[in-house]
């Protein structure tokens, strides 16, 4: 398979993502965000999730803080 395809394959989610300036890097936090959310359910303290995960994940943790709102953000789009 060429890039060309893949590009044509996912066209429309592509465009999507880059009109509301979602990085495709951001896969690999999906994973550390579901971690969130159930750390958050067990109701740990958020400072003690931000210290674990941003260490499991390697970045830092205001980067972590960074990525938990911007991957929490609801997706507006525009009605067909």
């Amino acid at each position: 398979m060429k890039v060309v395809e893949l590009l044509k394959i996912g066209k429309i989610l592509l465009e999507l993502m880059q009109k509301h300036c979602i990085s495709t890097g951001d896969v690999r936090f999906i994973q550390m965000y579901d971690d969130y959310i159930s750390m958050v359910a067990r109701q740990e303290k958020i400072s003690y999730i931000a210290a674990t995960l941003s260490r499991k994940y390697g970045i830092s943790i205001r980067q972590f803080y960074y990525l938990i709102k911007r991957l929490s953000q609801d997706c507006n789009f525009p009605a067909p």
